[in-house]
């Protein structure tokens, strides 16, 4: 008999939780996203209204970087208990958490009703962003790759991956519908809360599609082959799954750490970051600026399961190494459109850097989930995916506006990217393919005997 690493599962039972997992990854990052560009918009004027500019930019990204930084605490929390309970139950709460936090924002009093209160309350709630979506991408990742076969799992486990550019796309044209239909002090005043007060809707929708699903088949026969495994020895009791990732994974966690920071830091750069660059150096106004994104993501949305069934053929590497260097390669050349100060230039610039960025992007879930067994991978494939984002995606938009304050060029962002696709094409050169890894299999063949969940999971009781 197939194992359940093998056997793919019904079309219809893949479907279900392939749109379980992808509703709730693009409600999640509709949250993350929509805070990001009304940082760059609004939030500057409305919570740090006393400052220059750019400074309040500067300070508006800070409370957008205090997101990151709450990541990898998600991350470890919702890992271990993700890799002890299950994906599904962890999921779930990670949704009402993000959802909860973004409907409070569209409710928050803003600096000129509460003063340096408002600031402190939106960090709070950023912070509680943060921490559910570091828990969340690992969980519906997994959740997808551990249902599908191991022959496609790259195609399948893609789609979860387009719930970002899909929140990207539903924030971006919300605040682009509003922006065009709503004058700039109207928009400040209260248009803006319309679609943090919008994730509610969204939240109920994921979480009826996110309770219709089963947990995962490899996750549940791990899970047994512990459980008997506590039964037959009672003297073994299981290590905590952090513990086991940095024991036997260490390698792959850097690997994914590196692996991260050229997607991480070129994607905040053409989504987040550009929105400033556009209207404040290139004097584009904001509506041309939230369109070229608007379109982009959309393709970016449409090439990211292209890029996923490619590293089916050819291996999960070869497709993101020519990700890392194309975004290294087309540095320059983004700014360089974006400064004609033409929409076609800013398009073809966002554009071409959103396809490149998806090809890291989409074989990503498939790599870091073929990289840990199953009783550590929630807390593995997390850990190296979040952790890394402190360093890149956090402070991203933040150094490049300090560049460019400083500099009052493009030249030094560029570099900045250049040398995180660097990084990149290092840590996934060292790496091992992936591409034919048995996830079952897997786990039988980690170090230690028959089901991957004695030595590296277990040790003697004291």
């Amino acid at each position: 008999m197939a194992s359940a690493g093998t056997a793919p599962p019904p079309t219809s039972d893949l479907k279900r939780v392939v749109a379980a997992s992808l509703v709730g990854t693009t409600v999640e990052w509709y949250d993350f996203f929509l805070y990001g560009s009304a940082a760059a918009l609004v939030f500057n004027k409305l919570f740090f209204p006393d400052s220059d500019p750019l400074v309040g930019t500067l300070l508006s990204f800070l409370t957008y970087a205090v997101g990151f930084a709450a990541r990898p605490v998600g991350a470890l929390v919702f890992g271990h208990y993700g890799d002890r309970l299950g994906r599904k139950k962890l999921l779930v709460l990670s949704l009402l958490m993000m959802g909860g936090a973004t409907f409070a924002i569209g409710l928050m009093p803003t600096h000129a009703t509460i003063g340096t209160a408002a600031p402190l309350l939106l960090t709070v709630l950023r912070l509680v962003q943060g921490f559910a979506l570091g828990g969340e991408w690992g969980g519906a990742v997994l959740l997808v790759s551990e249902h599908g076969d191991a022959r496609r799992r790259g195609f399948w486990a893609s789609w979860p991956q387009t719930g970002a550019p899909a929140g990207q796309l539903l924030a971006t044209g919300v605040l682009a519908l509003l922006t065009a239909t709503m004058s700039d002090a109207t928009f400040e005043a209260w248009g803006w809360r319309i679609p943090f007060l919008l994730s509610g809707v969204l939240v109920l929708l994921g979480l009826w599609i996110r309770l219709s699903v089963d947990e995962s088949p490899v996750f549940k026969e791990a899970l047994a082959r512990a459980e008997a495994r506590k039964a037959a020895e009672p003297g073994l009791v299981e290590k905590m799954p952090l513990v086991a990732v940095l024991r036997h994974h260490w390698r792959d966690v850097l690997v994914a750490m590196g692996a991260r920071m050229a997607e991480n830091i070129s994607y905040y750069v053409i989504t987040a970051f550009i929105l400033v660059y556009a209207t404040e150096q290139v004097n584009l106004s904001r509506q041309t600026a939230l369109n070229a994104v608007l379109i982009a993501s959309a393709i970016h949305f449409a090439v990211i399961p292209l890029w996923g069934a490619l590293s089916d053929r050819v291996g999960r590497r070869p497709v993101y190494l020519l990700g890392a260097a194309g975004i290294g390669v087309w540095a320059f050349p983004f700014f360089a459109l974006t400064d004609t100060g033409s929409f076609g230039g800013l398009l073809l610039a966002v554009t071409v850097g959103l396809v490149f960025h998806g090809a890291m992007y989409a074989p990503q879930a498939a790599f870091f989930a073929e990289m840990f067994a199953t009783r550590m991978r929630y807390s593995g494939a997390s850990i190296g995916a979040q952790f890394s984002s402190v360093a890149a995606g956090a402070p991203a938009p933040l150094i490049a506006t300090a560049l460019l304050a400083d500099f009052g060029s493009s030249t030094p962002i560029a570099l900045y990217v250049i040398a995180a696709a660097l990084l990149t094409l290092v840590a996934v050169g060292a790496a091992k393919e992936t591409r034919q890894r048995d996830l079952t299999e897997f786990d039988r063949d980690v170090p230690g005997g028959p089901g991957g969940d004695r030595a590296p999971e277990t040790a003697p009781a004291p």
